[in-house]
Parts: C-alpha cells; sequence; structure tokens
C-alpha cells in the first residue's frame, strides 16, 4: 500500500487540478505545491476568482456566449457589425476568433455539434435560436465556423438546409494549408480541400 505524503484537503485538490484540461496526476501535484507554497499571493485571490466567477457568469440569452452580464459583451457592442452572424460549436472557438481579431461580427454559439451516435441531436442545441435569428431582416449572412471534422460538418450541411428560406448568404471558413504549413507534412485530405479551394494570387 502507498504511503500517502499529504492530507486529504491536499488530495482533494490535487484530484480537482487532475480533472482539469492538460492536467495530469504529476502535473496536478506539482500546481498543487505550488499553489500552497504562495497561498497568500496567489491561492487566495485565486479562490475568490472562482466564487465570483461562480456567482456571476451567465450563458448569454442572445448569443450563448459566457460573460458576467446578460446579453454579453459581445452581443452589447454597438461597433459589431449586425449583418453577418458567425456560427461556432463551443464558446472556446468563439474567443479563439476573437484573439485573432479576424471578424467585427456577432456570434452564435451552437453548445456542440451534431453527433448521433453520441446522443445528440438538433434538439439539443441552439439550432432553432439561430433560424430565427437568422430571418431577422438587419442579418445577410450566416458564416458557419465549425470544425473541419464529420460532425461539424453534418452540422454545417443541416444547419444550410435549415436556412434555404432565409434571405441570407451561407458561408463557411476556408479549409486548405495552414498559414506557415509545409505541404509534406499535410494530409490528403487537407491537400485536396486546398486545390480545391484555391484563389487568385
Amino acid at each position: 500500500m502507498p504511503a500517502v505524503a499529504a492530507g486529504p484537503e491536499i488530495e482533494r485538490l490535487i484530484q480537482l487540478l487532475a480533472r482539469l484540461p492538460g492536467l495530469g496526476p504529476r502535473s496536478a501535484r506539482r500546481a498543487a505545491l505550488f499553489l500552497i507554497k504562495k497561498r497568500e499571493t496567489l491561492m487566495a485571490p485565486l479562490a475568490a476568482a472562482l466564487q465570483t466567477a461562480i456567482e456571476k457568469i451567465e450563458v448569454c440569452r442572445v448569443c450563448g456566449n459566457i460573460d458576467t452580464q446578460n446579453p454579453c459583451t459581445v452581443c452589447t457592442d454597438a461597433r459589431r457589425d449586425p449583418a453577418a452572424i458567425v456560427v461556432v460549436a463551443d464558446v472556446a472557438d468563439l474567443w479563439a476568433l476573437e484573439r485573432a481579431r479576424a471578424i467585427n461580427a456577432r456570434y452564435h454559439v451552437l453548445g456542440g455539434t451534431l453527433s448521433p451516435l453520441d446522443g445528440v441531436g438538433p434538439d439539443d442545441l441552439s439550432i432553432a435560436a439561430l433560424v430565427k435569428r437568422a430571418h431577422d431582416p438587419a442579418v445577410n449572412e450566416i458564416i458557419l465556423a465549425l470544425n473541419a471534422t464529420v460532425d461539424g460538418q453534418s452540422t454545417a450541411h443541416y444547419i444550410t438546409d435549415l436556412l434555404h428560406d432565409a434571405k441570407v448568404k451561407v458561408t463557411r471558413l476556408a479549409h486548405g494549408v495552414p498559414v506557415g504549413g509545409e505541404l509534406d507534412y499535410l494530409d490528403e485530405g487537407t491537400l485536396a480541400a486546398a486545390i480545391r479551394s484555391r484563389t487568385p494570387f
């Protein structure tokens, strides 16, 4: 039987940290030890920030983003183009697009992608709310920024079919060679998509 190096409270902290993405048991132990050593300067403010997040974070009733205000900061930003809605599967995708500062549009978070094998159907996602938003006269483009996976593309096709009677242009992100990518290291599917989506130089 292995020896226990710490009390149950510390072991519980390690177990909870190990559930975070990118942290295994060893990384969680290192993180826990670091937090314990910096109790006053790091652990206490982190605990306070987590408590504040529990109390104040909400899901935006318009787009599905998470924020401390409802509607969220993105939806209430008057500088954003109301004519385009970028559809993403998850809040992480929204945040990634915002980091890139590639577009100044509004968003719609589906809450996942269609996945019959996992039991995720249209009613489990916020597709109906998207269709309703697409019929707003101010909207003229829906940009499907979904992952280039089977589930992502199936979801994109399903949404496109539902939007056939809306007076909007439906577009999707380009697929192909990433910036800085070398052809020899890319898979055949990516290369084929890049050739099909080629643009004038």
